[in-house]
């Protein structure tokens, strides 16, 4: 059997964010059966315009599409700022909604898991972007949240911590869309 191939995008765009180190944690940590991929360029992807939206689709964008297309499966780790997910994450679900109906999320299983340093750990920023993921066709998993406040310190030495994002990975490719379907 081969494995579970998921598509891990990261809503920070700092090369050392917390949250894209939670990403190398869990791909380095993956359960067997699961690979994580790590989407880079996210920068490179424009504000989503129709009028770009055409003929002639920016690269960065037709990539991301690409690699969503091509993975089993999806899964956000994100920071959350000023109450919402970031702006680039949201661009990228924009890109991915579209063509409306057929996008690259239409189906996907989809989750959102992440960190902040503030009481509540994301916990808007995951459900601003699950609402917004559903809304462009993905299957959005009930139950997988990780959440996590990291106002204490170092969450990634934290065994807990990292067994439960580790969870959220072994849940999220445990999933079986065709059973969900039925």
């Amino acid at each position: 059997m081969s494995d579970t191939r998921i598509l891990v995008i990261v809503g920070s765009l700092r090369a050392d964010s917390l949250n894209r180190r939670i990403a190398e944690t869990l791909r380095t940590q993956a359960p067997d059966g699961v690979r994580l991929e790590i989407f880079d360029g996210l920068a490179e992807i424009p504000f989503y315009n129709e009028d770009l939206d055409g003929e002639e689709v920016p690269s960065a964008a037709v990539a991301l599409r690409d690699r969503v297309a091509d993975a089993d499966r999806v899964l956000v780790v994100t920071p959350e700022y000023n109450g919402t997910m970031p702006a680039a994450l949201n661009n990228a679900i924009d890109w991915l909604s579209r063509p409306y109906g057929v996008g690259a999320l239409t189906g996907k299983p989809f989750a959102v898991i992440g960190a902040t340093p503030t009481p509540y750990g994301g916990k808007w920023a995951h459900d601003d972007a699950r609402r917004s993921a559903g809304i462009a066709g993905a299957q959005v998993l009930d139950g997988i949240e990780v959440s996590q406040s990291a106002l204490a310190g170092d969450i990634l030495a934290d065994e807990e911590v990292v067994g439960r994002l580790l969870g959220a990975v072994r849940a999220l490719a445990d999933h079986d869309p065709e059973a969900a379907a039925a």
